[in-house]
């Protein structure tokens, strides 16, 4: 069952660049760890400090092993001096694949 993930960042102040930059920096090697399928970063047109990640994972276990990358350890790091908040993950299934309750 794919897993469709949205990751939103809102860079600190004067930071929307550097926020830009890290984003942009993990597109190609997460396209190239296995189970990724999609991994694109958007920016608000109206607000440049507010970003996503719109992703798309085969399975929960390829998304998960996403946080294990080095590329990604690094981004985290980055990320921590960079946002003016936590960012904020949610994780997706296409509704005709939810399991009823």
């Amino acid at each position: 069952m794919s897993l469709f993930v949205i990751a939103e960042f809102l860079a600190a102040p004067d930071q929307h660049d550097r926020l830009r930059t890290a984003l942009e920096a993990l597109i190609e090697p997460t396209l190239d760890e296995p189970g990724c399928l999609s991994y694109r970063a958007y920016v608000d047109p109206n607000d440049p400090a507010r970003m996503v990640i719109v992703e798309r994972w085969e399975n929960r276990q390829a998304f998960d092993e996403h946080f294990t990358t080095p590329h990604l350890r690094h981004a985290q790091r980055v990320l921590d001096r960079i946002l003016a908040r936590p960012l904020t993950l949610r994780t997706l299934v296409e509704a005709s694949q939810e399991s009823a309750p």
